[in-house]
């Protein structure tokens, strides 16, 4: 597998193209469709579906028009449909963890709660997308609507449980790091939010 990554929009989101073989996942696609377009069709790529951390505005800003397009499904969290104003009829919804096999890939979708009722983190093999749950040096806001701090710190403990190998691709690319990019062992050691989940947890 191959991971693009495409920092897109005023908020730096980033939205990754997963592509393996000559499909490809999209992941929390928003912002400048035409640049996500474009690399599929320069890479010869067909996506088959497109997986949604949560349900936030900035993390799926012109899907609906991206699902059209290409005729594929969102992936979302139940928890989070309502907040993401996507059409039913294009979204396949889940409750809770949930395993699938897209693309060729067997992806894991881990209900990590906190940033907001439906947050999930997307797990293919080694590699996590976080959205708005983790991020470099740093967490999701809890302070929202469907936010929990406490949901937040019990999802931070469970990504800490993960191979320390793991490589993190999160929603935003305004941490220390380059793109969003770093590893749950890095996180575990140097993290402030995730030592102080794991701390209160123990």
């Amino acid at each position: 597998m191959k991971i693009h990554t495409l920092v897109l929009g005023d908020m730096l989101n980033c939205s990754y193209v997963a592509e393996n073989g000559s499909q490809a996942l999209l992941i929390d696609p928003s912002w400048q469709m035409q640049v996500i377009y474009d690399l599929l069709e320069r890479r010869g790529l067909t996506p088959t579906a497109a997986l949604f951390t949560h349900g936030h505005y900035d993390h799926l800003h012109g899907a609906a028009k991206l699902l059209k397009k290409y005729g594929i499904k969102g992936y979302i969290e139940e928890g989070d449909v309502q907040m993401s104003a996507l059409p039913a009829q294009l979204l396949h919804i889940f409750k809770g963890d949930y395993k699938a096999k897209l693309a060729g890939l067997d992806v894991e979708f881990l209900h990590t709660p906190g940033h907001s009722r439906g947050s999930v983190c997307i797990k293919i093999g080694l590699d996590l997308f976080t959205g708005d749950t983790l991020f470099p040096g740093a967490c999701g806001r809890a302070d929202l609507p469907g936010s929990n701090p406490e949901d937040l710190q019990n999802s931070l403990e469970r990504l800490a449980q993960l191979p320390p190998e793991t490589k993190v691709y999160s929603g935003h690319s305004y941490g220390p790091r380059d793109n969003g990019q770093t590893t749950i062992g890095h996180e575990v050691k140097t993290n402030p939010f995730v030592k102080l989940a794991l701390k209160n947890l123990r």
